[in-house]
Parts: structure tokens; sequence; C-alpha cells
């Protein structure tokens, strides 16, 4: 069945091309667009876009050392941009950041899960988008709320070591990434819902949150031409939705529960500590003049959750990985963690002191930089007609930045391939990930659309790094060396998942 649907994608495709063609010679005095790698554009894309993502990127690699840094493809009927240069970046994301700061129109199954982009990712730019994101920023990533979760970050480092005894008490090597998960997982829901579930309760968010995440690619193929699979592939999107349902019951049980400890408390007038579900019940959309439903909720609850979980878990096995393939280096980090905490070998590396190691954060930004958890940030869309690196981009055409390819730029960083974190000691000028003063590396996106959680991110990688460092020795297991192939999950991840030795520094 999917063969004819491709076949049908050809010829349409042809009709699509002829139009196009006859459109560019009636506008032949504007300027062009950048190149496109494609004599027939639509045909020659199809070949990678059975691949998958990851035959994206590889492919995308090899045209941009041919055409340069900015490049076309036609993939659907609006042209989608290619940037791998960070001074383009850094003048469309930074530089013309209003005109680049939009999204484009949700595909048919993203429409479903970001309940018609009423979300922060997806969300289109506007005031719904604002208020979204000002909530989110203010209410729960401001700093001071961050600081009023450190027992939930004690409590989830608490977790993470009693599995780590548990799992690698016979000196066995342990698969990293899965306590790490789970760990992030445990930490996220609390800060969402409010309370600490038990690891039956978190175990069932988790799976459906993750089989959404991973079954992505698998209705992918609903949204080429959505009136036709709806009919070919009904049993496929009949397993969409519902999905999607037993999504919604496992965490709206949790939301009204919430819901209800919120009126009660209000009631009381008892104090306690705000979770994102809080700051979600009362929210009154300024251009729909109503609150949040349920449905919406539950998107921007499965937002927080992804967001934050997947991406830090996969930073953190990268970084990990790289501290056990370089013993030097964990080493080197070892000696400045006790130099800091000399004396209290039993207490938790906390905030305060973590900002107090320099090779520390050299490390963690070494790993966003070598091993960014996302190879692009999320499309842009531009609102009107503009030009980038002397070619034009149409009003509401797509823009991909590529964060790999940037943050590994061999005019920028001497070895770009090899994991160094001495090159972010004793700069004159810092690196700014945020990118505002010039792009170097951007893990987190930049300008408007930046990730709204980089502070928490980072907080979070160097206070897990650090403390993961401190209570044991790393050490490679015979039969499981390091491997640092890539491999396209939600994120991207370690094809062979990290399996080592967790050798307690005391007794």
């Amino acid at each position: 069945m999917e063969i004819w649907l491709l076949l049908i994608v050809v010829s349409l495709s042809v009709s699509l091309l002829l139009h196009l063609l006859l459109h560019r010679l009636r506008n032949s005095s504007s300027l062009p667009l950048p190149p496109d790698p494609n004599f027939f554009p639509f045909i020659g894309t199809i070949w990678w876009l059975r691949q998958g993502l990851g035959g994206l990127n590889t492919y995308l690699r090899s045209v941009h050392h041919r055409l340069g840094p900015i490049i076309t493809l036609r993939i659907t009927s609006r042209p989608a941009i290619f940037v791998a240069d960070r001074s383009l970046a850094h003048q469309a994301l930074v530089l013309n950041g209003a005109v680049f700061a939009d999204r484009p129109p949700a595909a048919p199954i993203s429409k479903i899960v970001s309940s018609n982009q009423h979300n922060i990712s997806s969300g289109s730019y506007g005031a719904t988008w604002r208020l979204l994101r000002r909530n989110l920023t203010s209410e729960i990533l401001h700093p001071s709320r961050v600081r009023s979760y450190s027992h939930a970050r004690r409590w989830v480092l608490d977790i993470l070591f009693d599995r780590f005894r548990r799992h690698g008490s016979e000196g066995e090597a342990i698969v990293v990434v899965d306590h790490l998960h789970y760990a992030m997982f445990a930490l996220l829901v609390l800060m969402c819902f409010g309370d600490k579930l038990d690891e039956k309760q978190i175990k069932e968010v988790e799976f459906v949150q993750r089989r959404q995440l991973l079954s992505f690619s698998r209705f992918n193929i609903l949204n080429l031409w959505p009136t036709l699979t709806r009919l070919m592939f009904r049993s496929r999107w009949e397993e969409f939705h519902q999905m999607r349902r037993e999504q919604g019951d496992v965490l709206l049980p949790l939301i009204r529960a919430r819901r209800k400890i919120v009126e009660e408390r209000m009631k009381n007038n008892k104090d306690y500590v705000q979770s994102y579900v809080d700051t979600l019940l009362d929210l009154e959309l300024p251009e729909e003049k109503r609150k949040l439903n349920e449905e919406e909720i539950v998107s921007l609850c499965s937002e927080f959750l992804n967001g934050g979980t997947d991406t830090t878990a996969t930073a953190l096995q990268w970084i990990m990985a790289n501290l056990v393939k370089k013993p030097e280096i964990q080493e080197r980090l070892y000696e400045e963690i006790k130099s800091v905490v000399a004396g209290e070998e039993g207490k938790e590396i906390e905030e305060e002191e973590a900002h107090k190691m320099p090779y520390l954060k050299a490390v963690v930004l070494e790993g966003l930089r070598r091993h960014p958890p996302g190879h692009f940030v999320l499309p842009h869309s531009v609102t009107e007609d503009t030009v980038l690196g002397g070619y034009k981009v149409p009003k509401r055409g797509t823009v991909n930045f590529m964060v790999a390819e940037i943050g590994r730029d061999p005019a920028v960083w001497d070895d770009p391939m090899e994991f160094k974190p001495e090159r972010f000691i004793g700069e004159e000028e810092p690196v700014d990930i945020t990118g505002s003063r010039g792009i170097k590396m951007m893990p987190f996106g930049a300008g408007r659309r930046i990730c709204p959680g980089i502070g928490l991110a980072m907080l979070h990688l160097e206070y897990y790094v650090a403390n993961m460092v401190k209570e044991f020795e790393w050490k490679e297991v015979k039969g499981y060396e390091v491997d640092l192939t890539e491999k396209l999950e939600f994120t991207v991840v370690m094809k062979h998942p990290l399996k080592a030795r967790a050798v307690p520094r005391r007794s």
C-alpha cells in the first residue's frame, strides 16, 4: 500500500513541479531561492524521505559541502530552506528575529498532539504563544521557583544512586541511560503535577509519553495528503487516535486531582510548592477569551515532560560516555570537585557549589557542542518575504537551522569532532550559548524561539554530572567499549547505549 502512495506522490509532484516552473518563469526578476540540489525537486527527495530524518541528515551534510551553507529542498509545496552557517543563523534568528519567529502550520498528526498548536514549541508567533511562554518562564522556570525544587532534585539524585548501587552491585555493566531517563522523568513529573508519584504511577506516565514520542516515524506517512491516507491507512489513523486517548486517560486524572488540591489549599490559605499544572488552570487565552480546555492542558503537560526529560537524559548519557572513554577528563573533573567540597564526602554538590567549578561547566558545554540532543532546532517560518545570504526566503517558507553542523564548524573549533572541554577554559570572551552576541554553538536554539528551559537544563546537567562523578568512578567494561555512533530517535542518541561500571568512591 505504501508503494502505491509513493507512486501517487510522484505523479502529483510532477504536476506541482510544472506549475512551480511556470510560476518561477513569470517571476524571474526576483531574487532566487537558495540552490536546490535536485533537478526534479520533489522526486529527488523521495529516496531519503523513505529513510526518515536520519537519511535527511546525511544527505544534507553532503549537499552543503557541494552547494554552500544555505540550500532549498522541495518536500511539500512550500520550500524548505536549510542553513548550516553560524553567521546566517545569527542574522536570521537574532538580528531579524521577529520575521523568523513563526512556526509552519502543524502537520495533521502534530496538530492533534499539540491541540491545534496550543503549545509553546509549535505555537504560532502571537499573543497566545507569548502568554504560554511567559507563564512557563515566570511561574516555573524563574530562578526563585527553580530553587524551590531543590528538594526534588535531591530526591531524584537519591533514586538514581540507589538504582546504580542495586544494578551494579556485582560489578556488572549498568545501562546508564535507562536510569538517567527514569530519574529525569520522575523529576519532571513532580514539577508538572506537584506531588511525588510512586514508581508504578511514574512508569504509567512514562509509558504513554515514550510510546507517543518513539512512534512518530510510524505515523509520519499520515501527514502526506491526509484526505487520501485517511482512506488508505484507516487502521493506522485509528491506532494513532487510540494512543492519544490512552495518553489522556493517564494524564487527566493527575490534572483533575491537582485542581482539587489547589482549590482546597486556596480555601485553607496553605503554602505549597507550585506545579506547572497549577499555573495552567486559570490561564485565559487572550485571542479566544477563554480558559484552556483539558485537552490543551494535556498537550502542554506532555510538552513539558518531553522537553525536559529526553533532551537532558540524552545529553547526560553523551557526557558520561565521553568521561568513560577518556578517564583523564573524568579524573580532572573529580579533582576539581574535591577541591570545592573538601571534607564533605557524604554531602551532595549543590547548585551554588557547581557554579564554582569552571571545568565542570566546560565538560557540559563540550558535551552540548559535540553531541547536541537535537541536530536541528524546530522549523521556523517567516512572516514576510525576506532575504538571507543573498537569497530570497518567501513568506511562510520553512527555515531549518542545522545545530550539529554549526557546533562542529572547523572554521570555529579546532578538531571539532574531538571531545576537549579545555577549549572552554581561559577564553577571553566566553562562548555565549544564547547566541545573542554571536553564534558559535546553539544547542538550545537562539533568538525569540530559544528553548525557555535553557537555565533549568544547564542546572540539571551540571548538578547531576558533578554528583555522579563525585559519588562513583565510571569505568569502561570489556566487551562494552564506548561507541559514539549516533542514532536518531526523538533526540539523537547513542546507537549502542552506554554500559559502564559505577564503582563507589567511598564505602
